[in-house]
């Protein structure tokens, strides 16, 4: 409610992630301009240690009587256009500050849309919605889609794997979209699920889905998975894979619906089917700029208007678009380039595996070496050197990590990314 109203009103909001460290809240707050925030019972304390007193910022506690008033956010008296900034949403600051990414009214709703014509949303869709409204995820596909469509939402104070299946037969829930990291933990759990008839499928975005764990997901739920791509820069998505009976593609996000996707080579030159370069994205639903960063949006779009986007991937003969890593987490081996997401696959095959990222580390001999990080199943009692021979007969010697650590959760921005950047200097700091 608070954040409809404050669109509607003419507001720019700024959902803040409490999962963040104090220091980037703060340089989101003050780079921004912020003038009101409401915060709950919890974390009041700790904002206002983090505003440190600032008297231009009015801090109001969810649930009391008072409000922001006039001298915080100033109400238009008249409504919003479609070219009015409404949103600004901060990347996660893995080589740097976080940028503040401003949409409009026009680039949300466009996000919605999208996701209404790639789903087939109606007015007697639900959806249950267990990520966080800073997730962009949550935001212009679980919420600005229903609101397109006519649709409801359901919104449960958090995701619990527990819960999870009563809550869709319970609340009625056609579908739901979730991060490839919750689909892991439903497997894992493998839950007894009742009968949910009305499910028609689950959506999986913001990283890249294992097709073991899908493959897993849907023989076991035997509901389908729609894999589908995008960024807090486009609203969230850009591809999506069709729904059943229509053909998907595991390990696909899919095709564009209602926005331009390209695949461009360092000169920026178009790629043809099958050659590897860098998805750029060009709709409606693409940000407006990155706040107060003029250069780093220059550098972000092309002479002719496309987002890039700084993933690595090709289309193939249909159409479809494959990712193979991101631009800056290639890890280059002896002159060899190698895809992280390769040596994620191949240890997200092990069933005690729950969550895996590799990453690249300096090395004398090779220039970088590979390394890696998972996530295992509470009880589990596989070992580092286990992994690794799984590694060499999976993928060969070349590519497999010459160290792998557990970890409980990996480091995550906004968008439900890894932040392998981050996880090379943890690891770094630790040794």
């Amino acid at each position: 409610q608070l954040l409809l109203g404050g669109l509607y009103s003419g507001r720019v909001m700024l959902p803040l992630n409490i999962m963040a460290g104090d220091s980037q809240i703060a340089y989101a707050i003050m780079q921004s301009g912020c003038r009101g925030i409401v915060v709950d019972e919890e974390n009041h304390a700790r904002l206002l240690s983090i505003i440190n007193g600032n008297k231009a910022i009015q801090v109001v506690v969810n649930g009391r009587d008072d409000g922001i008033n006039e001298t915080a956010a100033k109400i238009s008296d008249e409504l919003p256009s479609a070219d009015s900034h409404a949103l600004l949403m901060y990347t996660s600051g893995t080589t740097g500050t976080p940028k503040g990414v401003l949409h409009t009214q026009r680039s949300m709703l466009s996000g919605g849309i999208n996701v209404t014509r790639a789903h087939q949303l109606t007015a007697d869709d639900r959806t249950l919605c267990v990520l966080p409204l800073y997730h962009i995820n949550a935001l212009c596909v679980s919420l600005m889609a229903p609101l397109f469509s006519g649709g409801s939402v359901v919104m449960p104070q958090r995701f619990r794997t527990a819960t999870f299946w009563r809550q869709i037969a319970d609340y009625q829930c056609t579908w739901f979209s979730v991060v490839p990291t919750l689909i892991a933990y439903l497997v894992q759990a493998k839950d007894n699920v009742p009968p949910i008839p009305q499910l028609r499928f689950g959506r999986s975005a913001s990283a890249p889905l294992s097709p073991s764990v899908q493959r897993e997901f849907e023989e076991y739920f035997q509901v389908p998975i729609i894999e589908t791509m995008g960024l807090t820069e486009t609203a969230a998505q850009i591809l999506s894979n069709p729904l059943p009976p229509a053909r998907r593609k595991i390990g696909s996000p899919g095709i564009p619906y209602g926005n331009e996707v390209a695949v461009l080579d360092k000169n920026d030159k178009p790629c043809v089917s099958g050659q590897i370069g860098e998805l750029v994205v060009r709709g409606d639903n693409v940000m407006l700029e990155y706040h107060q960063a003029a250069e780093e949006t220059a550098a972000t779009f092309t002479g002719n208007g496309w987002l890039r986007t700084g993933d690595l991937g090709y289309y193939d003969e249909d159409g479809y678009f494959f990712i193979t890593g991101r631009r800056k987490e290639l890890i280059i081996k002896g002159g060899e380039n190698i895809a992280p997401r390769e040596i994620d696959e191949a240890l997200l095959l092990l069933p005690q595996v729950i969550d895996a990222a590799a990453f690249a580390c300096p090395c004398e001999r090779y220039g970088q070496r590979v390394e890696a990080c998972v996530t295992v199943e509470d009880g589990s009692k596989i070992t580092e050197q286990e992994l690794i021979l799984h590694c060499e007969k999976t993928i060969g010697k070349f590519k497999t990590p010459d160290r792998v650590y557990f970890i409980e959760t990996m480091p995550r921005g906004p968008s439900g990314k890894v932040q392998r950047l981050k996880l090379a200097d943890m690891v770094a700091a630790e040794q």
